[in-house]
């Protein structure tokens, strides 16, 4: 994750609204897109520096720390 640019992960916003948290992060690093995935969702396990994933449940609560991946 070093070679990645800007801030990395979000620790602050594990169990926050899912939305809030996409806006959060991309206005704190530029350089990623933020995506919305809910936890049972199966994702390429490819690792991206413009890429979090922001795992919610069917509330629409983030479930695990945000963090670029």
């Amino acid at each position: 994750m070093s070679d990645c640019r800007g801030k990395n992960s979000w620790p602050e916003l594990k169990g926050t609204e899912g939305d809030a948290a996409v806006r959060i992060i991309e206005r704190e690093n530029r350089f990623v897109d933020a995506q919305i995935v809910l936890e049972g969702t199966i994702v390429t396990q490819d690792f991206r520096c413009d890429r979090v994933r922001v795992w919610v449940d069917t509330n629409g609560i983030v479930t695990r720390v945000p963090q670029i991946g």
